[in-house]
């Protein structure tokens, strides 16, 4: 942010007064929007309004509307099918593709030019939703300050429709661009600024500029969640096109989150442990996550939601791809818990991963490692309410246990991992 000097003018210690009040709402306002906490134990629950999901929301009574205010601490949301319902739900945030041109879409045709093409002059399309030799999405020109105007204007209309805020998709920092053919292959753009082969080093920095310019162009009190990649780079330094890109958002969207069976034991790339690094990386920057479990078994239920659990500052989130889980009518108690204030962060404990709280403890294994059976005392119940004294984990598997609240009660002697 950059400060003015309010000295070409003389002004009445009234109108400093008021200027300064004004300065101060605006800048610590927005700061206090962004990082307002709730207890480090206490789940907010990131919900997916798609269609599968229009039963509850297409004609609510107060009741349900008010269940799912308390229950949905934000809600992926879909303009324009779910702008009416933001008269009654504030937690709404808008899905965007942030550089997707759709192949029926009128800017398609309209502007052929703010589609990426390769050296041969051929279109270029994000790898996803590819079939029959064809992809629904062309790969928008963010190098192309004409695209990134509109996209950004369109971007504003939406929130203007009652949205909390907005949800990118593809926020790719690393390639995510080929034909429409094979999604498997990556074909490089060419450079609409310099007519040469686009560096990825140039890709990540236009694609951060224009994150910087949506941010900047939103007020303070929308927040903006990007839909990224978390190995777009390697973890062993930080790559200062991502610094800036997360601190362009409010939180950091994980899709697949702890369950994501590419993870395994540890330190190394794909580790377990990096991930985690990953997600102190972006609450150093500023901005929370939401950890978009895809696990389908209750085991991997309460592995997805123990590992949120392990990070959660306060302004992460928690979501599930089953809907069956988090569904009015199918809600699982766990995603209710409130274990209170942390007592620490998380550490390494019997060759598990623990993380205390006032009114509880989170026990966790990573993947590909050994049974791990340790004693817990007689103090705890697991989520259902039963008496656990002690727990057995196999590898990839947690235990969330609950106990009288107290925070200043004992807890292991230990060592954090950071």
């Amino acid at each position: 942010m950059r400060f003015t000097t309010i000295n070409s003018k003389k002004y009445t210690g009234i109108e400093r007064l008021l200027k300064l009040t004004v300065f101060l709402t605006v800048c610590i306002g927005g700061s206090i929007a962004q990082a307002a906490k709730v207890p480090a134990g206490q789940v907010r629950f990131f919900n997916n309004a798609n269609t599968d999901f229009n039963a509850y929301v297409n004609n609510p009574n107060a009741a349900q509307k008010k269940w799912m205010r308390d229950h949905y601490s934000r809600m992926l949301s879909y303009s324009p099918s779910f702008d009416k319902k933001n008269s009654w739900y504030k937690g709404g945030l808008a899905y965007v593709n942030s550089y997707a041109i759709y192949e029926n879409d009128s800017v398609a045709r309209s502007h052929p030019e703010w589609i990426m093409r390769d050296v041969r002059g051929h279109k270029l399309y994000i790898p996803w939703d590819c079939g029959g030799g064809r992809c629904s999405q062309f790969a928008g020109d963010f190098s192309n300050p004409k695209f990134r105007s509109y996209m950004i204007q369109k971007m504003q209309a939406t929130v203007k429709k009652g949205y909390r805020g907005l949800w990118l998709d593809d926020v790719n920092l690393t390639w995510r661009v080929g034909n429409n053919n094979d999604v498997n292959v990556h074909i490089t753009p060419i450079d609409s600024n310099t007519r040469k082969a686009m560096t990825l080093n140039d890709w990540r920095r236009y694609f951060t500029q224009y994150l910087e310019e949506v941010r900047a162009a939103l007020p303070k009190t929308v927040e903006i969640s990007h839909n990224a990649i978390w190995y777009a780079d390697s973890m062993r330094t930080e790559n200062p096109y991502i610094t800036r890109q997360i601190k362009a958002a409010n939180y950091i969207n994980l899709e697949r989150g702890a369950s994501d069976g590419g993870l395994v034991r540890g330190t190394g790339q794909w580790g377990y442990e990096t991930f985690l690094k990953y997600i102190d990386y972006v609450h150093k920057h500023g901005a929370g996550v939401i950890l978009m479990d895809e696990g389908y078994t209750t085991t991997q239920r309460e592995y997805g939601l123990a590992t949120w659990f392990l990070i959660s500052q306060g302004n992460d989130l928690f979501s599930s791809d089953q809907s069956n889980w988090a569904a009015p009518n199918s809600w699982w108690k766990g995603y209710s818990l409130n274990l209170g204030k942390a007592l620490n962060d998380r550490y390494t404990w019997n060759n598990l991963l623990r993380r205390d709280f006032a009114c509880g403890s989170v026990i966790l294994n990573q993947p590909d490692t050994a049974t791990r059976s340790v004693s817990v005392g007689n103090s705890y119940k697991n989520v259902d309410g039963q008496p656990v004294a002690s727990v057995n984990l196999q590898a990839k598997t947690a235990a969330i246990l609950k106990t009288t609240c107290n925070a200043a009660r004992t807890v292991p002697s230990h060592k954090f991992i950071r």
